[in-house]
């Protein structure tokens, strides 16, 4: 039979590339720096001078990224060419950077699009992603293996201008000899270069690195001729104008886990610091969110510092340090050309002019509080989050309301600048804002900003949670890890709801251990900012010590409960609400430790004073009345259990309806008494009914709908319907091993009813294992005198008689 808590209103339920991309200076993504190795490559030939851009040492390179609403002037120089020698490398790939991982699997998925697309005849393919995710390394890649295996042609261009682009094509025109190149006009020698390419028999391969301007670009890109060239391209945009006409996108991300540990790995073992790698690379690479860009400077950091990855790990997780701090210029050893942070927000101020009512920054500032894994899409559409958003009109000095649709704009602007992921297939993580971008944002958000924010994104997440649990276990997930990511952001000793919903979630999905970390932390930084005394901190007390109780450790759950039953009477009074609930606790945990008398005494205290304070038909006088029917079953007493259960489930009908958890809860009480009565012909439709509702309302896999499954197969078992007690015993037993361990006083219950079963049907060798495991189980958790154990070791003496005189001693 399963009690009513009133901490919940209801009872308790009886995650082959490179370690980053290499840019050259003023560059717009993460690359476009350096050249490959004379040995692999065919040196470029001819030049262009496009000023005023500046030509770094030893590179040949025309132009780089321009800062909005910059210009410049290309001027167009026409080299001599003599001739043509084949094969051609013209501008400059990146190098290949220090241990570059191959992601195979990433590379499969271009190549696949690539041959899929022969039917449509794809023009390219565009490799897009946000900043540092190794894009331009993946181009720069194909490059090599198109020069090593002689590609007559290999063009790289940096295409964050569209001015350059045509340029460069000019230029290789007169280096390739195309027909109709005059030399005097850059923009028909370009046409005439695209000719070229459309009509040459020699292979080729154009990769347009880092495009910006998809508008501008649209005339310029190379069409594809008789499988003989192939135009790759890359770009942080998600612009529908990038695909189409054949092309098709590929979308760029982090590296896998176990290619960023490699990254690690290998990095540090090739320069003779393998010792370093002291069995925290996995946990260092999930908290740089797997991006090449980070890994590169990380690494970097480690090697030139001599610092292990635990050591690492500990400072990077310092939020008094900045991310320009620990991942510094003075790292940046692949030549990336820009500091990780600056990288990564690259497009903010784009994404910032393009967003309706200039809401990309306000959105990133709220979304970077959030778990990176995802936050539902629904987040955007709760009304604290539109109140934030809202701006006030500088001209009549009144708020001008933000719309759901703003908001939804603003998130696919922020998405087609790779400055979030949108992903509208999902169902409970559709928008997804990376770790290290996350941080970034945090550290260019004005302090005195910073609770508000929090305090609305919690509003917003406490909007979304639902009442009572449901089936939908990744929408619960996701809402718990948001909070939880929430409050890590913000260490706030201010008390708010949405964090104790979290916890309470970890407890009703079964992670206690985790709850328990949560709680005892949660009371650490409550008490400290607030004071042992604070009603918060008294909840969380409430909190921890139910916690205990979860876990079967009922002496430390009734030691904070009897506190708190304490302060709450020394503070409150004897008859304040809150005391009630306490002393509800303290009941509860009796009934655990086998102290009925105690818990009877506790609880009719609690009955008549709800209905002094709020009526006989209340809901809390109702949790009353059902709290001390379960004590009465325990005590034997189950003709006085009855008549409180039968009108707990009329009031719970009335009040709720038939289809709600807390009637469901009403009517497995009764059904629970009735078989206690011997009436399991009554219990069974009872039974039924319930688990076929908590299947409906939980899910089939909650730990609620388990306890229903245990009380149907109890039922079957006094019917004398054996087989099909069994079968709902052994999917309990396995479930609760599962979901708690196999040491959950929940799942030695579980244990017990199997080998009662098994008994039943003669199956004395499979019971006597179970009947030990769970005697000495209870010795241990509940000790010699406690009822359970006194119950399990008359069920072991029993099986042993059934096996024989030999088995009958303990």
């Amino acid at each position: 039979m399963t009690r009513l808590w009133p901490w919940n209103k209801r009872g308790k339920a009886a995650s082959a590339e490179e370690g980053g991309a290499v840019p050259s200076a003023g560059s717009a993504d993460e690359t476009c720096s350096g050249q490959l190795p004379p040995e692999e490559r065919v040196p470029p030939v001819g030049s262009v001078t496009a000023a005023p851009y500046a030509t770094a040492a030893g590179r040949d390179i025309i132009g780089s990224a321009l800062e909005a609403g910059s210009s410049v002037t290309n001027v167009y120089v026409a080299p001599a060419v003599a001739g043509v020698s084949w094969p051609l490398l013209v501008g400059a790939p990146p190098l290949l950077a220090s241990s570059f991982q191959a992601r195979p699997v990433l590379r499969a998925a271009i190549d696949e699009c690539r041959i899929a697309g022969e039917e449509v005849v794809p023009v390219a393919q565009v490799l897009s992603g946000g900043g540092g995710v190794g894009k331009s390394q993946l181009a720069a890649a194909y490059a090599r293996d198109a020069s090593r295996a002689g590609t007559d042609l290999v063009l790289w261009v940096t295409a964050a201008d569209v001015q350059q682009v045509i340029a460069l094509y000019a230029h290789t025109a007169q280096l390739v000899q195309a027909p109709g190149t005059m030399g005097t006009d850059v923009q028909a020698d370009a046409q005439a270069f695209l000719a070229w390419l459309a009509t040459t028999s020699r292979s080729w391969l154009v990769v347009l690195d880092d495009v910006t301007d998809p508008a501008g670009l649209a005339p310029w890109w190379p069409a594809l001729n008789s499988g003989k060239g192939w135009v790759l391209a890359t770009s942080r945009l998600k612009d529908g104008r990038l695909t189409g006409q054949g092309r098709r996108r590929v979308d760029i991300d982090v590296y896998t886990p176990a290619e960023a540990v490699s990254y690690l790995e290998h990095r540090l073992t090739g320069d003779g610091l393998g010792h370093l790698l002291d069995g925290s690379q996995e946990q260092l690479a999930h908290e740089l969110g797997c991006l090449p860009l980070a890994l590169g400077h990380a690494a970097a950091y480690l090697i030139n510092q001599q610092m292990a990855c635990a050591d690492y790990l500990a400072l990077l997780r310092d939020r008094e340090r900045s991310l320009d701090e620990m991942l510094p210029s003075w790292a940046d050893t692949e030549n990336y050309g820009r500091q990780v942070a600056a990288t990564l927000l690259l497009s903010r101020a784009a994404a910032e002019a393009a967003s309706p009512q200039g809401l990309a920054l306000p959105v990133l500032r709220l979304a970077a509080l959030l778990d990176p894994a995802g936050h539902p899409a629904a987040f955007w559409k709760s009304q604290p989050v539109l109140s934030h958003l809202a701006r006030i009109d500088d001209e009549v000095g009144v708020p001008v309301p933000v719309l759901e649709a703003d908001v939804r704009e603003c998130l696919l602007v922020l998405d087609r600048y790779a400055l979030i992921t949108f992903d509208s297939s999902s169902t409970s993580r559709e928008v997804r804002l990376h770790a290290l971008t996350a941080r970034a944002v945090q550290e260019t958000t004005p302090h005195a900003l910073r609770s508000r924010l929090a305090w609305t994104a919690a509003d917003a997440l406490l909007d979304l949670w639902p009442d009572e649990p449901g089936p939908d276990h990744d929408a619960s997930a996701a809402l718990r890890a948001n909070a939880l990511t929430l409050r890590h952001a913000h260490r706030d000793g201010r008390p708010h709801e949405v964090f104790s919903r979290a916890g309470r979630s970890m407890v009703s999905s079964g992670l206690f251990e985790s709850a328990l970390a949560y709680w005892q932390e949660l009371l650490a930084l409550t008490e400290k900012e607030l004071g042992p005394e604070h009603a918060a901190t008294l909840a969380v007390r409430t909190d921890l010590a139910c916690t205990y109780d979860e876990l079967g450790r009922y002496d430390d759950a009734r030691l904070l409960h009897e506190s708190v039953l304490a302060d709450r009477i020394r503070l409150l009074g004897d008859d304040d609400s809150s005391t009630q609930t306490a002393r509800a606790f303290l009941a509860a945990t009796c009934c655990h430790l086998g102290h009925y008398d105690e818990a009877l005494q506790l609880e009719q205290q609690v009955l008549d004073a709800r209905v002094r304070a709020f009526g006989d038909n209340d809901p809390d006088t109702q949790w009353a009345r059902a709290n001390l029917a379960v004590t009465y079953n325990r005590l034997g007493r189950h003709n006085d259990a009855l008549p409180l259960c039968e009108q707990v489930l009329a009031a719970r009908t009335r009040l709720f309806g038939e289809v709600h958890l807390d009637t469901c809860l009403a009517r497995s009480n009764l059904a629970a008494t009735y078989r206690n009565l011997g009436r399991h012909e009554e219990a069974l439709p009872l039974c039924e009914r319930v688990l076929a509702e908590y299947i409906s309302l939980c899910g089939p896999d909650h730990l609620d709908t388990y306890s229903a499954r245990a009380h149907l197969a109890g039922t079957h078992r006094h019917l004398g319907r054996h087989h099909d007690a069994l079968l709902l015993e052994e999917q309990v037993l396995a479930a609760r091993t599962r979901l708690l361990g196999g040491d959950h006083p929940d799942t030695h219950r579980a244990r017990a009813n199997l080998a009662a079963t098994y008994n039943d049907l003669g199956r004395h060798n499979d019971a006597l294992p179970l009947c030990e495991q769970v005697l000495a189980a209870r010795i241990r958790l509940l000790g010699e005198d406690h009822p359970d154990t006194l119950r399990a070791r008359t069920n072991l003496a029993a099986t042993r008689l059934h096996l024989g005189p030999s088995n009958a001693e303990e």
